[in-house]
């Protein structure tokens, strides 16, 4: 049993003049308990979009035109102002990608961890300092105190990553949603957060989004991996099946442009050029009518650009839209 499920969602921007932008089309998957589902695409494929559609914090010009999210059985497209304000934190907590943006410069963290337990349950004094204690001690287990005495000014890049995750725990939430919670930490430090992610799921049997553009971060801690492109879904699979095995054009051209890993101090300084996707992604108000990589992919055929294919399972578990699998 899933525990959340997606279907058909579509979501658009209008600009001040009335034009619209497609930023999802048609999305459907879903999510078990304790389950890590990676969300791969580039910049501007509509991974953020997705996220905060999962809560209904779209911006003003920001509309859900179709769909459905039923979360634990609720539809929360449905869902009246005061029980999104319970599902909101408490039930599905969001990462943001920047730490620095979501802290308060002025506030120790152990109040700011504090402030998202009131906003939620009504604790005295005791029980919440308890509370703040044990997020807290969950993502910084060797330094609990000083973490918590601290101001964000004081911890690094990384560490503050970990305050937003132990805000995001605080209430004991079921799913998580994490957008981009690495994208501007050095490859030591991602590892570190992901590590994280890893054992909040084995303590606590979260279930975890991980929004991300890089596909390394994802092997060996995702469960299965969707793959968005111009804000549909090209490709959704076990993680394995689908960093190993890719079907879509656009999945092996993701993958393809990835940087060797150096086997030596010489290959290290070798200049390389890397491959890149010819083309660019398709602006969301002038969509093509076929398949949106048709442009750019380099398998394309006449029933490409004619038509949106449909999703199909040539593997168990593992889903393309693509016509080259019959779709």
């Amino acid at each position: 049993m899933s525990i959340l499920e997606v279907r058909n969602l579509s979501v658009r921007y209008f600009s001040h003049t009335g034009v619209a932008s497609s930023a999802i089309m048609d999305v459907s998957f879903d999510v078990r308990p304790g389950e890590i589902l990676g969300m791969l695409g580039e910049s501007g494929s509509g991974k953020s979009t997705l996220a905060a559609s999962l809560l209904r914090l779209l911006p003003a010009n920001g509309k859900i035109q179709q769909g459905s999210i039923l979360f634990e059985g609720r539809d929360v497209l449905q869902a009246e102002l005061r029980e999104l304000e319970i599902i909101r934190g408490k039930r599905i907590a969001l990462i943001n990608q920047e730490p620095s943006a979501a802290l308060h410069p002025t506030m120790r963290i152990g109040d700011q961890v504090g402030e998202v337990l009131a906003a939620h349950e009504y604790l005295g004094k005791r029980a919440r300092r308890e509370r703040i204690q044990q997020a807290l001690s969950a993502v910084f287990p060797a330094e609990t105190e000083r973490i918590s005495f601290s101001y964000p000014h004081q911890l690094s890049g990384g560490q503050r990553q970990r305050v937003l995750i132990a805000q995001a725990i605080a209430c004991g939430p079921s799913l998580v949603v994490a957008d981009e919670p690495t994208a501007s930490l050095d490859p030591t430090t991602q590892r570190e957060v992901l590590s994280v992610f890893q054992g909040l799921r084995q303590k606590f049997g979260l279930a975890i989004i991980l929004i991300t553009h890089n596909p390394l971060l994802l092997a060996g801690l995702a469960d299965r991996v969707l793959i968005l492109y111009a804000g549909r879904v090209a490709e959704i699979g076990p993680t394995e099946s689908v960093l190993s095995t890719p079907m879509h054009p656009y999945t092996r051209a993701l993958l393809r442009c990835l940087p060797p890993l150096p086997c030596s101090a010489d290959e290290v300084n070798r200049k390389t050029m890397l491959p890149v996707i010819s083309g660019d992604a398709p602006n969301s108000a002038l969509l093509p009518q076929g398949c949106r990589f048709e442009p750019r992919c380099p398998d394309r055929f006449e029933a490409c650009g004619k038509r949106e294919p449909a999703a199909v399972s040539p593997n168990n578990g593992h889903t393309v839209c693509c016509f080259k699998f019959g779709g």
